[in-house]
């Protein structure tokens, strides 16, 4: 398969029904954003705070409806309470793509932390972890965490790695100093 994974996966979106597409603004999202705003059968729903699209999540379920929830990994810390008490009360499919920070060529340190942390913590609250790394893996396992979510009533996470997206350059004031200590 050729490609851009972000356009692959608006297509498997499209054949797996999804309705609406919950975000915070990422530029590894970008692609997957604007085809997802141009698309008159998704509705978008650009979120203030990673948790709230937990609970658009949620809510569409209710409603009969599929949603995918899109975000950095750097806001996964802000969901793990969401995910924990509504996915396993009310018992919904959660899909998820988060794009990863703090990965492979990272070298803003700030992003490191949450980078480690994104794949076991999203484990602990029972959510299961797809990661892929290039075009072909992200359609991959966004089909299968597409299939595994709302045929099988799977919370999953795709964890698209810095190798596909890419690193971003720290240049920050601070950056390349190291820590006296």
């Amino acid at each position: 398969m050729n490609g851009d994974w972000s356009a692959h996966a608006h297509q498997l979106f499209k054949e797996h029904d999804i309705k609406q597409v919950a975000y915070v603004p990422d530029a590894g999202l970008s692609k997957l954003i604007k085809s997802s705003l141009a698309d008159n059968d998704i509705q978008t729903v650009p979120l203030t705070t990673e948790e709230e699209g937990i609970a658009v999540s949620a809510g569409a379920w209710l409603g009969g409806q599929k949603c995918a929830v899109l975000m950095q990994s750097s806001g996964v810390g802000n969901t793990i309470n969401m995910i924990a008490s509504l996915t396993t009360t009310c018992a919904f499919p959660l899909f998820m793509i988060v794009t990863m920070r703090g990965d492979y060529g990272e070298s803003n340190p700030w992003q490191m932390p949450m980078g480690r942390a994104v794949q076991p913590v999203l484990e602990a609250v029972g959510v299961r972890c797809l990661r892929a790394e290039t075009d072909e893996e992200a359609a991959e396992a966004i089909k299968a965490g597409l299939m595994m979510s709302f045929h099988g009533g799977e919370a999953v996470a795709v964890l698209i790695g810095q190798k596909l997206i890419g690193a971003k350059p720290f240049t920050g004031a601070h950056a390349g100093m190291q820590a006296e200590g």
